[in-house]
């Protein structure tokens, strides 16, 4: 484990001091939440995945490790964005947020293991 500290949280959980910068990996804005209560620092629509990806996936736990390798090629095609997360992690202390009612095997989730592989 690396010392980059990098949370995933449900943006319908409160908010925390001790979250960091907050960041927003969903491409739509989450449904039934206000931009005052969700406290997004930063919402990168293009670091989620695509439609196409998510549709497939549907959170089926049989399909999570597929999910990660084609969510980690389409992060390959949105390297400006990634390395702009990259960027942010590496000074300060980050919390992945995610709209889905998936709290185990969800892209915040997803995006959170492949940072920590490729940061240091």
């Amino acid at each position: 484990m690396n010392q980059h500290d990098i949370t995933v949280k449900r943006i319908y959980d409160p908010p925390s001091e001790d979250d960091g910068v907050r960041i927003l990996v969903d491409r739509l804005w989450p449904r039934g939440i206000s931009k005052e209560r969700a406290r997004v620092d930063l919402w990168i629509k293009a670091i989620s995945p695509t439609n196409e990806l998510r549709k497939w996936y549907q959170h089926d736990p049989e399909k999570w490790e597929e999910f990660q390798q084609r969510y980690l090629q389409e992060l390959d095609r949105v390297e400006d964005d990634l390395n702009t997360l990259v960027e942010i992690v590496r000074v300060n202390k980050v919390t992945l947020l995610y709209g889905s009612k998936e709290t185990e095997l969800n892209n915040a989730m997803a995006l959170k293991l492949h940072l920590e592989r490729i940061i240091d």
